[in-house]
């Protein structure tokens, strides 16, 4: 606890030097902007999590751009060429594709292993594990390391997404700057959040989809508490990236024109369809890292492996093909599909080529994420749906490339357990509002069917590939879990001097006040020290007495947070101080409300407050 001394001046001291009457005036100029702010604005600006949130949308943004670019870069320099990943290999000889992959994961596992010794901080934390039942921390070196091997896995193709990093490096910023401002842990996992919602809003230009995809899967709420933060930090790291990167639709298509009434049953039974497929998708993935497991081979090998079975996979290409291939994310032959006509030989080749390429890469232990590969499988399941359709109905106008645009969604649905999230996103990656009640249909069936047939997502899948388990349940949470400790405050009879310097240097509007055993004996408010700063010379006969209010209504440490609340309603304010018991009444921490709402909506997470 910060202290103060027995031994503070009082009043009545030696006249002060110049240098503490200079330091003095800045003191009171200090108070006046603090008071000016309070009074014409939201008072608990520092305390607000938007304002937080905000500026981790900015700097998760940059770090997103950051990684983006240097994928781009490595690509370029690795093969001279501007063209997409996925369309690479057409322009190399059939050793290049073979072994370039393989050489990209050897390094990527060379990365990661010597790295991650280097760091001496072991596993980094992934970002959905901080937020959901860890403390909100993600080690910067460990995360630098996962980062530059995903960097490397990618640019040489391995079949994985670059949102993975993306979003760590957005929610590692998050973490950054929560333990500098030194916040509790609870709103340390909302900016670690936060990140998330900023990196998923940076690699797809779609601000909603980032906001719900943190509150949809990780956070399992849309509480008010959280999904306004969210909310500020995507549309804070849209707007900035789009500087960089362009504001257009992620990806271009032409108009299909309004869907006929009767089709959306056509769209609702390829809902159906994702839904079973989805759970099957899921199936491989794991059996893909078990596969790797029990080869018990480094993690060097093991990547160089997954890394040469993409190689051997991106060798075969079948007829009627319209060009790309299993390396990268599936971006352009995604943009394929949605803009030409494929036969459905072509369609169902690549799809099943991609799903084998993209279990090897994960199952080796790749670092990146499953987003992107998981829209390419579901545009392609979509593009075969409509294929099937109009070969079924000639007559019918059927337009496989439009189930294709909703296929992405319906099985991103399946897959995630998160259906509002998967209509927005396709409607923020291409901007076509004709697709809209489609998607909704096909999206809520895709949910629940992929729900009835297995209860895990692929998100829940690697929360318990991690072994991690959840923390305390709420019932059982008190004041001191929450708390933080070491409260600012001053004596009783420190000056006036004392009390300005204290107010002016913290962000809280109230000051605690306590004697010399650490006895609580009320607060002072910020605008309690207005009449006194039109002054240019501070009070010489203020102490903290003359100031404090007793009413302040105090927690005890074992309370809980149900009676947390109740007392929060009866006091105006964002924090109540918290004593050992009623009898002796030592101060020992403070409660935020916000920490106490925020762990009422999403859990209790891991760890206890420190």
């Amino acid at each position: 606890m910060n202290n103060p001394s027995p031994t503070d001046p009082k009043v009545g001291a030696p006249s002060a030097t110049p240098l503490k009457l200079f330091l003095r005036r800045v003191v009171v100029q200090l108070l006046r902007l603090r008071v000016w702010i309070t009074e014409r604005g939201p008072g608990d600006l520092w305390e607000s999590n938007y304002f937080w949130a905000a500026i981790v949308g900015f700097c998760g943004a940059f770090a997103s751009v950051s990684f983006r670019e240097g994928l781009s870069y490595s690509e370029k320099i690795l093969f001279h060429t501007d063209i997409s990943l996925e369309f690479v290999p057409e322009t190399l000889p059939w050793w290049a594709r073979l072994l370039i992959p393989a050489a990209g994961g050897l390094i990527a596992g060379a990365i990661l292993l010597f790295g991650q010794r280097l760091s001496a901080v072991g596993r980094a934390a992934d970002f959905m594990e901080a937020v959901v039942v860890g403390d909100g921390v993600i080690r910067v070196r460990a995360t630098l390391v996962k980062s530059l091997s995903s960097l490397i896995t990618i640019s040489s193709g391995g079949s994985i997404g670059r949102e993975g990093s993306m979003v760590q490096l957005s929610s590692m910023a998050g973490s950054l700057l929560g333990r500098a401002t030194k916040v509790s842990p609870a709103r340390l996992r909302l900016l670690v959040a936060c990140g998330a919602a900023a990196g998923i809003a940076c690699a797809y230009n779609a601000p909603l989809t980032g906001a719900f995809f943190v509150a949809e899967i990780v956070l399992g709420s849309i509480a008010m508490e959280s999904i306004g933060p969210l909310i500020v930090a995507s549309v804070v790291s849209t707007v900035i990236s789009s500087q960089f990167l362009g504001a257009q639709p992620i990806y271009r298509m032409p108009s299909f024109g309004i869907v006929p009434n009767w089709e959306l049953i056509a769209h609702a039974g390829l809902g159906v369809v994702a839904g079973l497929i989805a759970p099957v998708f899921l199936f491989a993935l794991r059996g893909g890292e078990l596969l790797f497991k029990r080869t018990s081979l480094p993690v060097i090998l093991k990547l160089g492996l997954g890394g040469l079975v993409v190689g051997l996979l991106s060798l075969d290409q079948p007829i009627d093909w319209k060009g790309g291939s299993v390396w990268g994310n599936g971006y352009g032959v995604v943009e394929s599909v949605l803009n030409t006509d494929w036969v459905w030989w072509g369609l169902l080749s690549i799809l099943a080529l991609k799903v084998l390429a993209t279990v090897a890469t994960t199952g080796s232990g790749a670092v990146g994420g499953v987003f992107t590969p998981t829209l390419f499988c579901g545009a392609l399941i979509g593009s075969l749906y409509g294929e099937g359709l109009r070969a079924l109905l000639p007559h019918a106008h059927i337009i496989p490339a439009s189930y294709a645009v909703v296929g992405m969604g319906c099985f991103l649905a399946g897959m995630t357990r998160a259906p509002i999230m998967s209509i927005l996103i396709v409607f923020e990656m291409t901007h076509n509002d004709a697709t809209i009640m489609p998607l909704m249909l096909s999206c809520v069936s895709a949910f629940f069917v992929a729900k009835s047939l297995s209860p895990e997502s692929v998100y829940t899948r690697q929360l318990r590939g991690n072994k991690v388990h959840s923390g305390q349940p709420l019932f059982l949470l008190h004041v001191r879990d929450l708390m933080k400790t070491e409260p600012v405050c001053v004596l009783g009879n420190s000056g006036f001097a004392q009390v300005a310097a204290s107010l002016a240097t913290n962000t809280f509007k109230f000051l605690y006040v306590v004697n010399a055993d650490q006895r609580f004996l009320g607060a002072i408010a910020l605008q309690d020290l207005k009449p006194f700063l039109h002054d240019t010379d501070l009070p010489q006969v203020v102490i903290a007495l003359d100031l404090l209010h007793d009413d302040i209504p105090v927690l005890s440490s074992d309370a809980s947070l149900k009676e947390s609340l109740e007392v929060f309603a009866r006091h105006d304010g964002e924090r109540l101080p918290v004593i050992d018991n009623i009898r002796d009444r030592h101060l020992v921490g403070s409660l935020a409300k916000t920490d106490v709402l925020l762990t009422l909506a999403h859990g209790a997470g891991g760890q206890q407050a420190s």
